[in-house]
């Protein structure tokens, strides 16, 4: 056998075990963000929460590519960033929806606290294409007095072929920020 045909065998059979041994992506719910990031998060502060917010942020699950013959899928993965050094940031909802805007998964069951400059993400694998094309987050946030706004923001990673891509959509305010 020739040098060649060895070393190509050996790929295949490494690449084998890896796809065997390596874990496998899962979507979060709403008990994995408690569990995976319990020391991003405090108590619920017992004040009134006078201030609060709402961030829209696109994300593709799938993108369309070659004049729609070709559809890529990603990863996604929403990051929610607490930015002020001081306060804590109180997350009231994150919704995750389709391109027809039918809700497809909420990731709390309650509310939740991110300590000062903490973060929490929630991780769609390649795998779940159930937002297609326009689906799209909403994160609705809250705190008991003024606060930086949060950084909301989401990863996007996947490929076609032997290409990779990878982008960020920025999150953007859908309500005011002010007293309720």
């Amino acid at each position: 056998m020739c040098h060649t045909h060895i070393m190509g065998l050996f790929s295949a059979v490494l690449a084998g075990f890896l796809l065997v041994l390596t874990p496998r992506a899962e979507a979060q719910t709403a008990n994995n963000i408690e569990q995976n990031f319990a020391s991003s998060l405090t108590s619920v502060p017992p004040e009134n929460l006078a201030v609060s917010g709402a961030f829209y942020v696109p994300v593709y699950s799938s993108v369309s590519m070659s004049q729609g013959k070709l559809r890529a899928d990603f990863s996604v993965t929403l990051s929610v960033h607490n930015a002020s050094e001081t306060r804590p940031l109180v997350l009231k909802r994150i919704a995750y929806f389709d391109t027809a805007g039918k809700m497809v998964e909420s990731y709390l069951k309650s509310p939740v606290a991110l300590k000062p400059f903490s973060t929490v993400e929630v991780f769609i694998p390649t795998s779940d294409v159930r937002g297609g094309t326009g689906a799209n987050f909403v994160v609705d946030w809250a705190a008991t007095a003024e606060i930086a706004e949060p950084a909301v923001e989401a990863l996007m990673v996947g490929g076609i072929g032997a290409g990779h891509y990878a982008f960020i959509s920025q999150g953007r305010p859908i309500k005011l920020i002010g007293k309720n």
